[in-house]
Parts: structure tokens; C-alpha cells; sequence
């Protein structure tokens, strides 16, 4: 049973690509340490983002770093990409899982107590919880939940499942990371800290230094239980 690996979760966006070329950004965060990588990309046509995610897929096939497409089931398809990443406004999970058949991975965008009581678990490979940090990468308009807004909301998951996947996002750094793995979460997901440096790739081991250290300090004693109806474990044993 596959299960996703979130420690150090790398957004590449071609709206926000600090003068580097998409392709080789991601080849240098996943030469670096990053264990995920997601195409977000809202200005290109589809066939655009079609051949965007083929390539990325070709790229970070050497390293073992599986990419997610943010938003589009289509284009998820269209290039065999990994998954997909779904917001609250987006197709909804069920939808996304019946597209995408059981081996894919699903991410949710979960910013409220509210939102994770609902999520559907069973059919979700991880969440993504946010914005923890205000961030320039992404305008929503909405206040920062914080780091105490992203410890409750892992909270009710594990009420709910005991461990599960998730990872704090946006303004996120180096700087920041130990306290969102402190606050509960499996990793980090980034953009502007990676993509805004000179060079990504050694942005990336710094950061993913910092969160396996976290990780091996703050990670909970909590048991991982049930399993996901399409066959990934539920959760990531500390």
C-alpha cells in the first residue's frame, strides 16, 4: 500500500518561478530533497498544461518523486501525473476518486475545524492545511490561520482516525518549518521559499534538513487506524 510522503512538498507554478524554467525547478527541489511535487498552474491552456505535466513527470521519475496536479482530474489523466489536489471550490473528492479509479493520490485544502470533520477520509490521501502563514504566492483574501489554527484542525483528525497525513502550507520557510511540524503536521508544503531562491535545490535540503529533524523531535505517539477504502494506508505511524 502506497503511501504519500509529505515532509517536504514542493508547489511549481509558472506564475510564481523566481526566473527559473518550470522543469528544471522541479528537477532541482527533487535532486534536493523534496518528496512531492504539485503543478499549479492557472494561466496556461490545457494542452499547455498537458505537455507542463509530462514533462515534470519525466523529470522527477530519476529521483522517485511523484507529481500532483493542482485542481484538473483532466489533466491529472491526460498525463498519467500521480494525483491530484483538490480545494474546497474544486470537484468535490468523490467525483475526483470515481475519475481517477483507486491508486492515485487525492490531496484536500482544508482550513477549518469545520471542513475537516467533513472530510472524506476514506477516499483522501492527505490534506493540505492553511494558509498557516500569509503568503504572496497565492492571494485568498483570507487572514492566516495560524500555527494554533492548524493544531486544531490536525486535532480533529486524530480524534477522527488517529494519525493523518497532512501538511501545513503557505509562507512557509526554513525558518518557520519546525514550528508548523511542532503544531502537528507531516510536512511542508512551499512554494515562494524554493522557487524565489538562487538556487532551489539546496533551498530544498535546508528545508527538508529542518523537518526530518522536526519530525524525529515532535513526531506524536499516536496510532495510525482503519484503512482507505482504495487501499493507502490512513495515516503515517510516528
Amino acid at each position: 500500500m502506497e503511501q504519500v510522503d509529505l515532509r517536504l512538498y514542493a508547489i511549481v507554478d509558472p506564475e510564481h518561478i523566481g526566473g527559473h524554467d518550470l522543469v528544471d525547478l522541479a528537477r532541482a527541489v527533487a535532486a534536493g530533497g523534496a518528496t512531492l511535487v504539485q503543478l499549479r498552474d492557472k494561466v496556461s491552456s490545457t494542452p499547455d498544461m498537458i505537455e507542463e505535466a509530462r514533462a515534470l513527470r519525466a523529470a522527477l521519475a530519476p529521483f522517485g518523486v511523484p507529481l500532483i496536479v493542482n485542481d484538473r482530474v483532466d489533466v491529472a489523466l491526460a498525463a498519467g501525473a500521480d494525483g491530484v489536489h483538490v480545494g474546497q471550490d474544486d470537484m468535490s473528492v468523490e467525483a475526483a476518486r470515481g475519475l481517477l479509479g483507486p491508486g492515485p493520490f487525492i490531496g484536500l485544502s482544508i482550513r477549518t475545524e469545520q471542513q475537516a470533520a467533513a472530510a472524506p477520509l476514506a477516499i483522501l490521501d492527505y490534506v493540505g492545511i492553511g494558509g498557516v502563514y500569509g503568503t504572496t504566492s497565492k492571494a485568498s483574501g483570507k487572514a492566516p490561520i495560524g500555527l494554533e489554527g492548524l493544531s486544531r484542525v490536525i486535532q480533529v483528525f486524530r480524534h477522527r482516525i488517529g494519525n493523518f497525513p497532512a501538511c501545513g502550507i503557505a509562507g512557509i520557510t526554513a525558518a518557520n518549518a519546525e514550528a508548523v511540524i511542532a503544531a502537528g503536521a507531516d510536512g511542508v508544503s512551499v512554494i515562494s521559499a524554493l522557487s524565489y531562491h538562487p538556487d532551489p535545490a539546496a533551498a530544498a535540503r535546508e528545508l527538508r534538513a529542518v523537518v526530518d529533524a522536526a519530525l524525529k523531535k515532535y513526531a506524536p505517539k499516536v496510532p495510525a487506524v482503519g484503512v482507505h477504502s482504495h487501499g493507502s494506508a490512513p495515516g503515517v505511524e510516528a
